[in-house]
């Protein structure tokens, strides 16, 4: 493909000069734009497979002297309703100790939050194959404790699931569009430098070309320079990644999750330069069939 002789002087053509740099922003927005899908996607999964048949229940601490010891006997009636539930798997109790180091990445220290009122966390395993039902679940706990509160994790991670699938979907038009936005611009080249060279294509027609090899030539040069531009986006792409990754790694306190883009997700964003190159050849391949199909 690169190495086949061409009558027409399209290297010297100076509107295909800008094309690698335009194909190079495109290809760097794509990787971002699908390196996001990817993590997010990882994302979902990680938590889902952390939650998933998981319940948590709250019980609220009682005020006063005897509070701690009232608190306890609360927990400890939740806990003997919730493991004679049907399709409940085992049920943990966490202690102050617990609870206070599932908060220091967020609150600090545990002198910040020793004296706070904190609620009791009952860790709850259900059997993923037995329906629960929360509801009568949740109505039992309140008769039976006061201030109590089930938690189910489905709720909020099911909304997590939706967004992600939209952001799945925005950033696949995001894509659409810059290959939208690509081609017109190889549409632009390709007519450009028809126009420049209509002489020469002429000439050709009269000798015996056929249209299929004036356009291969146009391609072959598109492929060329799509391809270059490609590489470009990719080297600029590959280490703004790894730099957000690396940032948000160092962001203390675990207020930010793990940002790894997976191995299916690399080997997509390393296929972009080839997809624009291929896109780009496409393009000027038709257009340039189009364009002679309406000539004299």
């Amino acid at each position: 493909m690169f190495g086949r002789r061409s009558e027409l002087p399209l290297k010297g053509d100076a509107t295909s000069k800008f094309l690698p740099w335009l194909v190079a922003l495109m290809v760097y927005l794509s990787a971002v734009a699908v390196a996001a899908v990817f993590v997010l996607n990882g994302l979902i999964d990680r938590w889902d497979r952390d939650v998933a048949g998981t319940l948590t229940v709250q019980v609220m601490p009682v005020p006063g002297e005897s509070g701690d010891a009232l608190t306890e006997e609360r927990v400890r009636q939740a806990v003997e309703l919730i493991r004679r539930t049907h399709g409940v798997e085992a049920v943990r109790a966490l202690d102050k100790r617990q609870i206070t180091a599932l908060l220091e990445p967020w609150l600090g220290s545990a002198d910040v939050v020793k004296d706070l009122p904190l609620p009791r966390l009952i860790d709850v395993s259900v059997d993923p194959g037995v329906r629960l039902d929360l509801g009568l679940l949740a109505e039992r706990l309140g008769k039976a404790v006061p201030g109590v509160s089930l938690d189910d994790h489905r709720v909020w991670l099911s909304r997590l699931i939706n967004l992600s699938r939209t952001t799945g979907w925005v950033a696949i038009a995001i894509v659409v569009l810059i290959g939208c936005v690509t081609s017109a611009t190889v549409i632009y080249a390709t007519r450009t430098g028809m126009a420049v060279n209509r002489g020469i294509i002429e000439v050709l027609h009269l000798i015996g070309a056929r249209d299929d090899y004036i356009a291969r030539q146009f391609a072959d040069r598109a492929f060329a320079l799509g391809f270059a531009g490609g590489v470009l986006g990719l080297a600029l792409a590959v280490p703004t990644l790894t730099m957000i990754g690396w940032a948000a790694r160092r962001v203390e306190g675990g207020f930010l999750p793990q940002l790894t883009v997976s191995l299916p997700g690399w080997v997509v964003v390393a296929l972009l330069p080839l997809a624009a190159a291929l896109l780009a050849m496409l393009t000027a391949r038709l257009t340039v069939h189009g364009t002679l199909a309406r000539m004299p």
